[in-house]
């Protein structure tokens, strides 16, 4: 979780609680400040998590290694066969 997830959630919940309030006292004006807030919290934590997602998506291409190729077993025993006859002389 990064800095823009964090702050987009407290602004969200900031919001939330400046909307309730509004719609409790009947301060309309209160109620879309707290809307409007929320909303920008939303978006900011969306942001957040794009970035999260781009940063995971990159170290996982780093981390991945490419297929090995697997060798051929009646090559590596011929290649083994062969070597012990040289070495006996």
């Amino acid at each position: 979780m990064n800095k823009e997830r964090v702050e987009g959630k407290v602004k969200d919940v900031a919001g939330r609680f400046e909307r309730q309030a509004g719609e409790w006292s009947g301060d309309r004006k209160k109620q879309a400040e707290g809307a409007a807030k929320q909303v920008e919290g939303k978006v900011q934590n969306a942001l957040g998590k794009a970035k999260d997602a781009v940063k995971d998506s990159s170290k996982k291409e780093a981390d991945h290694k490419p297929p090995q190729r697997a060798s051929d077993s009646t090559d590596s025993r011929e290649d083994q066969d062969e070597d012990r006859r040289s070495s006996r002389g």
